[in-house]
């Protein structure tokens, strides 16, 4: 019975692990291409433009976030593997350890690439669909997107869903504040 709990533990655990990355990832592709998509579209009403600059931001945004957390989770991984390494006075190369270590530095990038390429799409997918209205759709639908990371961030941390989301819509509020603001308009 211990065993089967620990196994449900590491489970969940992992399961929190990529909640991280789906949020940080989301977050990031949804605010950054969104920016991309008000800047393009004060500049042209051409949607092709629009999407062509969008999908640029989101591929770059996906692959600096993978590769990114790649370099940062192998650094952090392979330290704590060498502090444990230590009190055996041995290599932990070529052990269970260690392949479940690099099992997770790829997971965890490819949750943090995916979900900022995923979240990138979501400021995108009015202009791909609609033929009015575009620009003010994707902010309603990033806004609402964020609204429902909020609520499933809230609900991994084990606290008030209402919280967390009123956080993720007003951050995200501020961001098209900033971005108009800034003269894109």
């Amino acid at each position: 019975m211990k065993q089967i709990s620990i196994l449900k533990h590491k489970r969940l655990k992992l399961k929190t692990e990529h909640g991280r990355y789906i949020i940080l990832g989301s977050i990031d592709g949804i605010l950054a291409v969104l920016g991309v998509v008000i800047g393009t579209s004060h500049v042209s009403d051409d949607p092709t433009i629009v999407i062509n600059a969008a999908l640029g931001g989101a591929v770059a945004l996906a692959l600096t976030n993978g590769v990114g957390s790649y370099l940062a989770e192998s650094a952090v991984e392979f330290g704590k593997l060498a502090e444990l390494e230590k009190p055996l006075l041995r290599s932990l190369d070529s052990t269970k350890i260690e392949e479940e270590t690099k099992k997770k530095i790829w997971s965890d990038s490819l949750f943090h690439g995916g979900a900022s390429f995923c979240g990138s799409l979501v400021p995108i997918l009015p202009f791909l669909l609609l033929d009015e209205y575009m620009l003010e759709v994707a902010i309603i639908l990033s806004i609402s997107v964020l609204s429902i990371l909020g609520i499933y961030s809230g609900k991994l941390a084990k606290q008030s869903v209402i919280k967390h989301s009123v956080r993720m819509v007003g951050l995200g509020i501020m961001i098209v504040a900033a971005v108009t603001l800034l003269g894109l308009e």
